[in-house]
């Protein structure tokens, strides 16, 4: 069978009890989320606000910028192929491995899509040899902070210095921040003001467990970039609930991400050891989810005992031989950890 194209695809497996495919936040929706969409459950029969004013407000105190730097969308992903619709780019760079619909939104707008291979003798982290490829005339930069599916931060100083090289070319570049909650580690938005050619991506797929409901954001202190963006899409492209879940997720108290954050941080490594333990190679990695790769057959085995995790075999520069597994509860990653020890020595 064809590994999946994305995590979360239970739909294509009978039996998922638990899916380490996906790498969402480990408690699931907040409560107070839950609540807010049951309790605004009659604005549903409303059209929804074109242009999210209340979220774009709300997301704007969030990150410490103007409303009109923020346009929201149905997920990062639909972002993504709408600033590449959008923009038109005639060269990209991409890393490589890395989130896959970078190329795929890049091709289908008609661009050529170049590829920065990450080492793995360098444990998939980005080096400052990227910068070589940063030559003028290169259209757009995707990066990813933290990339997926390797987990791995940038390097805050590396970062800015590919930033600000890049933009310096006049290069639209496009930084990822999906998981960054999860960690500490640096943001671009702080360099937003300075740089009309950069676009920082967020969304509340990851941080809030909202996969379903779909939404995104885009922030950029470029207003002619934000509004071909948004021309892009149909109108009322990001529906009440999503609207409501996204006001309600944003008003949750700061412990809902410390409290994340530091059951990551231990769930992490209890993991990665663990896994060592069992003759496994895993990647050095600060995101909620970690990037393995063992010799024996993981993927169908595990399958057979409910537990669904992502083959990496269609990411450009690994093979069938890796995969990647989202962190979740310590109860639900030892349960993991029993099925693989079973699957290794059956």
């Amino acid at each position: 069978m064809a590994p999946d194209e994305h995590g979360g695809d239970i739909y294509r497996h009978e039996g998922v009890r638990l899916d380490f495919s996906v790498n969402t936040h480990p408690s699931g929706m907040p409560e107070t989320v839950r609540a807010a969409l049951v309790a605004q459950v009659d604005l549903f029969a409303r059209y929804p606000d074109p242009h999210c004013r209340e979220l774009r407000a709300a997301i704007a105190a969030r990150e410490g910028v103007p409303p009109d730097w923020v346009l929201c969308g149905n997920g990062a992903v639909d972002l993504i192929h709408r600033l590449c619709q959008a923009s038109k780019p005639r060269t990209a760079l991409v890393c490589a491995p890395t989130f896959s619909e970078y190329e795929r939104a890049l091709r289908q707008a008609g661009c050529r899509v170049m590829r920065h291979l990450l080492r793995r003798e360098d444990g998939f982290a980005l080096t400052a040899s990227l910068g070589e490829k940063l030559a003028p005339g290169l259209d757009v930069l995707f990066l990813c902070q933290p990339n997926n599916p390797t987990g791995r931060l940038i390097d805050a100083e590396l970062l800015e210095q590919i930033v600000r090289r890049a933009a310096g070319n006049r290069t639209l570049v496009v930084v990822d921040e999906c998981f960054l909650d999860f960690t500490c580690g640096q943001s671009a938005i702080g360099w937003l003001g300075g740089m009309p050619e950069l676009v920082v991506l967020k969304a509340f797929t990851k941080t809030y467990a909202l996969a379903g409901l779909r939404l995104g954001y885009a922030l950029s202190s470029n207003a002619r970039r934000l509004a071909a963006i948004a021309a892009a899409a149909p109108c009322w492209n990001v529906s009440m609930p999503a609207q409501v879940a996204g006001v309600a997720a944003l008003a949750c108290p700061p412990a809902w991400l410390e409290d994340a954050r530091r059951l990551i941080v231990a769930e992490r490594a209890f993991l990665a050891g663990r896994l060592r333990s069992l003759g496994i190679e895993v990647f050095p990695g600060e995101a909620n989810f970690l990037l393995l790769r063992c010799n024996r057959p993981l993927h169908e085995p595990l399958l057979r005992r409910g537990i669904l995790v992502r083959s990496c075999a269609n990411f450009s520069g690994l093979d069938e031989t890796f995969y990647r597994i989202g962190i979740k509860t310590h109860p639900q990653n030892a349960e993991l950890l029993r099925a693989i020890g079973e699957t290794l020595d059956g």
